[in-house]
């Protein structure tokens, strides 16, 4: 994912913006262009099963990215909250928030192919209807998506932390992303924050802290949600000794 730049280049967009199109597509110009793009395309292993989850289920749960605000209550099928997740990885956390949470809507960004795969092969299995998925630039969808005041929260967890200093740059929580997002957020609306890099949870305590739409529920970092699971990667890294910091964030 990304920081952002309200004057970035608007995308190419391969399909027409009637919202009843089957297909389902991403931009057809590279992601990032006109701002710092915070993901890497490379070649990751892919299993079949995700491969088949990502041909056969791709349809009935993902959503083009398009440069025009999305219907939400189309998309869904219903008018209910909107959770917004950026960089869901291989989707566990998202659906099991999801299952517990079914009056919310989740809509998950994610770029990478086997990410996607496992979340429809979750969501097949499972029989979770309030997931959508976009495969497609965080900062453009939430930039051209998005309208302002509309989302009831955004989670972002253990995001690439850039370990590098001269790599900090293309860190996804960065202050034009977290104003861009503080805009779309609903008055009351959240912004959860978790990662197990204490220099990263650091800078996004700054950064949070330096928005003026934002203020933190804690005193510092906040103590992990009841409904924010703890994964199997999580609970390994606490057993040996790592931390893990959370930040909760709400619009005024």
């Amino acid at each position: 994912m990304n920081s952002t730049n309200p004057q970035a280049a608007p995308a190419t967009e391969q399909t027409s913006q009637d919202d009843s199109s089957p297909q389902v597509t991403t931009s057809t110009s590279p992601s990032g262009v006109g701002h710092i793009r915070s993901f890497v395309h490379r070649r990751a292993h892919i299993t079949p099963s995700q491969k088949e989850a990502l041909d056969r289920l791709m349809p009935l749960w993902s959503l083009s990215y398009r440069k025009a605000p999305l219907n939400v209550e189309k998309a869904f099928g219903r008018d209910a909250p909107l959770i917004l997740e950026i960089g869901f990885g291989m989707g566990e956390t998202t659906q099991k928030i999801a299952d517990a949470r079914p009056d919310d809507n989740f809509l998950g960004i994610e770029v990478f192919n086997a990410g996607v795969g496992a979340l429809l092969k979750r969501i097949d299995e499972g029989g979770q209807t309030n997931i959508r998925i976009i495969q497609h630039d965080a900062v453009e969808v939430v930039r051209d998506m998005i309208v302002p005041d509309s989302l009831a929260g955004v989670h972002i967890y253990f995001p690439d932390p850039w370990p590098k200093n001269r790599h900090h740059k293309r860190r996804l929580v960065q202050p034009p992303f977290v104003a861009l997002l503080a805009s779309r957020l609903a008055p009351g609306g959240y912004i959860h924050c978790a990662t197990d890099w204490e220099n990263y949870a650091e800078q996004m305590l700054e950064v949070l802290s330096a928005e003026p739409l934002l203020v933190n529920t804690a005193s510092g970092y906040a103590q992990r949600p009841e409904f924010r699971p703890q994964t199997k990667f999580e609970t390994r890294g606490l057993r040996l000794g790592h931390g893990v910091w959370d930040l909760i964030f709400r619009r005024q």
